[in-house]
């Protein structure tokens, strides 16, 4: 049986990525014609480790940012997530071996600065968190998101 891969394999694991390719026709009615990036994980990874604390980004955030970087119309709204899912847990995993300086995905929020529950820890781990740093979490609807995040967002182009 073949070992699993470690969570910090799979972040490394670029494979052929980033490219960019036009928009695929099935997802053309959501996000119109031109090009998408799907990135690297590394390249998510870098922009979610340079949120300081007390500030936030947002996977759209991310995804923009990675157009701009590539030329690109939109970054990759699948990839983009799988990746900062798989940076998060690198980064806990990194932290369970002691390890202090660690990517800190709990400042990555989903659009509309919802709390991602697939991150370690869950909503309850990613709200502890950012109540550690100071923010303040409200429920809307069956989701939890930070209230006034547009207020702490790095970038302020999108959500």
């Amino acid at each position: 049986m073949k070992p699993r891969k470690t969570w910090a394999e799979k972040l490394a694991n670029s494979k052929d990525l980033p490219k960019v390719v036009a928009i695929p026709e099935k997802m053309r009615k959501t996000w119109g014609i031109g090009t998408l990036v799907v990135p690297a994980p590394y390249e998510v990874n870098e922009l979610m480790r340079k949120v300081p604390r007390g500030k936030l980004i947002t996977i759209n955030e991310i995804r923009a940012a990675l157009a701009r970087k590539h030329g690109a119309t939109i970054g990759c709204p699948i990839t983009t997530g799988i990746f900062a899912w798989i940076a998060a847990h690198a980064a806990e995993e990194s932290a369970t071996m002691g390890k202090r300086r660690i990517t800190p995905y709990w400042r990555t929020l989903k659009a509309g600065g919802a709390i991602n529950g697939k991150y370690p820890g869950g909503t309850k781990g990613q709200m502890a968190k950012l109540r550690i740093e100071g923010h303040r979490i409200c429920r809307r609807g069956s989701h939890f998101v930070v209230e006034d995040f547009k207020n702490a967002l790095v970038l302020k182009d999108s959500d």
